[in-house]
């Protein structure tokens, strides 16, 4: 074997109340990576389609190339790779597009080695390239495009990544309004303190949530989508955020947030037969805005990355 394609799935981050540290893997969308052995040691970004023309195929500033460089120095090897990139996600949208594209390279690159690292073992150096694409190194994109399903990150040091139940016909919307917005914006409007008050219903919309998930309650599962920490400064960024809110949830979903840093948002509901009137009812909140909007349907992705064989 001298060549290796695999995929891995776009992400949802945040999922409203857990805030960098829940997060779930969307079916059928994400970034395909291929990789080929070359005598040369190093790594070279061949090619790279689906962007614009925007990322870099420098090394040591592509996440394809950070994450499997991490990787390598930890077996303390050094060999030759190829790389290609296939961008299946938008850039800039909050669907994990720098960490899927990170994943998909850790997943084939591991199996061209022939798998010294486990699965979930990856995670650390998918953890390294989003560090280089946003600054921090957080799990709540790269955990759910490895591993699938919903996923709580508990802590980093160390870190501990816990696999959560998915009910069964639990669906996904996703709105992408035709703008970017940079993940440092989404950033920079945050407050640095949170009050005793709002941790404590941020706490229990988290608990509730999870204990929702796993008694499979899609109520207490829409209930517990509030976030009051980082939503209601980010929303101000996002243009008709709130009216979409109201249309999707009198349209029947369980609830709505912001996908990662946004601008994309997410709405989740219980079977499929909510899902066009959801999309509808978004779509006539941005024609009144005058703003486009790309929308997306999926089941949730239990699967992760894995190798297109």
């Amino acid at each position: 074997m001298n060549s290796v394609r695999a995929f891995a799935p776009a992400t949802v981050a945040n999922v409203s109340c857990g805030f960098d540290i829940l997060g779930f893997a969307i079916d059928a969308m994400g970034d395909v990576v291929e990789v080929r052995e070359k005598k040369e040691p190093g790594l070279q970004v061949v090619s790279i389609t689906g962007d614009g023309g925007r990322l870099p195929f420098e090394a040591e500033k592509n996440t394809c190339a950070v994450a499997i460089q991490a990787m390598l120095d930890e077996l303390g090897h050094q060999v030759g790779m190829e790389i290609y990139l296939e961008k299946g996600l938008p850039l800039g949208s909050g669907m994990g597009s720098s960490a899927a594209s990170a994943v998909a390279a850790l997943v084939a690159s591991n199996r061209l080695l022939g798998e010294p690292f486990e699965k979930k073992q990856l995670l650390p150096f998918a953890m390294v390239a989003e560090k280089v694409a946003c600054g921090a190194g957080h799990a709540d994109n790269v955990a759910p495009s490895l591993l699938g399903g919903f996923v709580l990150i508990r802590d980093y040091h160390p870190l501990d990544v816990i696999k959560l139940h998915v009910p069964e016909g639990l669906h996904c919307t996703l709105l992408h309004p035709h703008f970017e917005l940079k993940t440092s914006d989404s950033r920079s409007v945050l407050r640095d303190s949170v009050s005793l008050k709002h941790s404590t219903i941020q706490s229990g919309n988290v608990a509730g949530l999870i204990a929702g998930l796993f008694q499979e309650d899609f109520e207490l599962i829409g209930r517990s989508l509030r976030d009051v920490i980082a939503e209601p400064y980010r929303a101000t960024l996002i243009p008709g955020f709130y009216e979409v809110k109201e249309a999707v949830k009198a349209a029947g979903a369980l609830g709505m947030g912001i996908s990662g840093s946004g601008p994309t948002l997410f709405a989740l509901s219980k079977g499929e037969k909510t899902v066009q009137s959801i999309i509808d009812a978004a779509q006539q909140v941005y024609d009144s805005i005058g703003l486009g909007v790309d929308a997306y349907h999926s089941a949730i992705n239990t699967k992760g990355a894995f190798v297109l064989e």
